[in-house]
């Protein structure tokens, strides 16, 4: 096997890839995590004022206090959120949370509501992007719960005079704000305030811009997300929406759409009105039958660890087809979904970044996750995405952790991957795939972490890169997973290593990490 490094094409390393979702609410040791979001369905009808939210078909419909739990005073405003960011300051994490674009919030926490179409507002407010556009009342941070709006800049401007710049253009520990959440799914998920019928996507566009600029009014250094899609068919066609005719190769993805209408909101605004383009990822890939993201157990089949490992690839690889519907009936071939979007944004919107926001592999309890998780890490970094936020699923999921471990903390303390890219080549990148990193705070030292997906041990040249001083090795495998209730990188000591080419022998499925300094 030969990597080749090239030193001379770099990239920078987003902080804000090594994230979670929930993070305070995960109970099984967590590793040195960047980034943490508050997201998913119940945020959709949150409502600042008074902290109810409606679960949706997650649960009964059901409007409740569900986010304002432990340590959270439902009486005071915007608790369920000023909890979260404080708490994520205070672990060192920079907070993504999520604005209301759906239209509805919770009025009470009175059970479940109707699902009949239209709502009953006597459960709902009415959310308002703009406080000034229907009322001259000041913002307060104790607004009257008994008026039927709910204003989303005065929610932002309240959140600010909590927590005292988390909106600013440089803070140790930004928030970021997100447009809601898998708006493409509202008529399956939120049948209580959307009804049957989904949202246009034309309708879902305006609606974005109008709260944007109603929030960048107030904050113009603002990093919003959206659109947030749920996957791939939002991303393509949003759930069929009938003004678009998408094509595999075509100009008329919902994506298309979007960027679109953002360039012409962002041209007449004098900024961009969305920063990040977001969306979901549940591998859709299969052994055949089963999908990978349900392939959860700690016994797996040949061909299932194999879906697991290769799924990654759908982010990047040009030559690579999963087994899935996406790929046998809508595109007839490979997904690599981060470089068609990124090639839809340069066109449109050079600058605009991408977000993974949620995501899962499956192999949550097997080697297979922990190497399909550290490939993740590893495209994200490499590819230049901002930001992404692994999704914990229900159940033990230490093995996906330990994938973290490899680039953060990897020596037990705070031994991290480097923040700087650079470009490498595998000569059979289905076996062995090398990530590669220098480190600003530390000239010279060279990190790489090296993921063996094949059922055989592979010796492997890493060429390209000037190497000096010794390499200090950590590795996971399933033999030394298996004696861990906490699956953690292994120290397998130090190598001498000088020139430009190291060769290292990567044991069947397993992933390593060499700090070279």
């Amino acid at each position: 096997m030969t990597i080749t490094i090239d030193p001379t094409k770099t990239k920078p390393i987003s902080p804000y890839i090594y994230g979670t979702n929930f993070y305070s609410g995960n109970t099984a040791p967590q590793p040195n995590f960047t980034f943490d979001r508050a997201g998913g369905n119940r945020w959709t009808a949150y409502n600042w004022e008074n902290n109810y939210s409606n679960a949706g078909g997650d649960y009964i419909y059901n409007n409740d206090l569900y986010l304002c739990n432990a340590g959270c005073n439902a009486a005071i405003p915007a608790e369920a959120v000023r909890t979260f960011i404080a708490a994520d300051q205070s672990a060192g994490l920079a907070s993504l949370v999520t604005f209301q674009l759906q239209g509805l919030v919770s009025a009470d926490g009175n059970g479940p509501v109707s699902t009949a179409n239209p709502p009953d507002m006597t459960r709902f407010k009415t959310v308002v992007d703009k406080k000034s556009t229907v009322s001259s009342v000041p913002f307060t941070t104790t607004p009257p719960t008994t008026d039927a709006n709910v204003f989303m800049d005065e929610f932002a401007w309240a959140l600010d005079q909590k927590l005292p710049g988390i909106f600013g253009a440089n803070p140790t520990h930004p928030t970021f704000l997100s447009l809601d959440n898998e708006p493409d799914l509202w008529n399956a998920t939120h049948l209580e305030v959307q009804g049957s019928t989904n949202i246009s996507s034309t309708n879902f566009i305006t609606k974005s811009v109008t709260l944007s600029e109603a929030l960048k009014d107030q904050f113009p250094n603002l990093v919003i997300f959206g659109p947030v899609n749920y996957g791939f068919n939002g991303i393509y066609s949003w759930q069929g929406d009938p003004s678009l005719s998408p094509t595999p190769n075509g100009a008329n993805w919902f994506a298309d759409k979007y960027l679109a209408g953002i360039k012409t909101a962002s041209a007449a605004y004098g900024k961009p009105v969305v920063d990040v383009y977001d969306f979901h990822w549940y591998s859709e890939a299969t052994d055949g039958t089963t999908r990978v993201t349900n392939m959860t157990g700690s016994s797996l089949t040949d061909a299932q660890v194999q879906a697991i490992v290769q799924s990654p690839r759908s982010l990047w690889d040009t030559t690579f087809k999963e087994n899935s519907w996406i790929t046998n009936s809508v595109l007839g071939g490979p997904i690599y979904i981060l470089g068609r979007l990124q090639a839809k944004i340069d066109a449109e919107n050079p600058g605009m970044k991408i977000a993974i926001t949620e995501y899962e592999n499956g192999g949550f309890n097997h080697i297979a996750g922990t190497i399909a998780q550290a490939d993740n890490l590893g495209i994200f970094g490499s590819l230049g995405i901002f930001a992404a936020n692994f999704w914990p699923p229900g159940g033990t999921y230490s093995y996906t952790l330990a994938a973290f471990r490899a680039f953060r903390g990897f020596d037990g303390a705070n031994a991290n991957f480097g923040d700087i890219s650079l470009q490498s080549t595998s000569s059979d990148v289905a076996s062995v795939v090398v990530y590669a990193s220098t480190d600003t705070t530390a000239p010279g030292r060279v990190v790489f972490v090296a993921i063996n997906r094949s059922n055989a041990a592979k010796f492997t040249a890493i060429n390209g890169q000037a190497l000096s001083g010794t390499a200090h090795l950590y590795q996971m495998t399933a033999a030394s997973a298996s004696t861990q209730s906490v699956v953690q990188p292994v120290s397998m000591g130090p190598m001498a290593v000088s020139g430009s080419s190291l060769t290292i022998t990567l044991p069947a499925y397993s992933v390593t990490t060499i700090d070279v300094h």
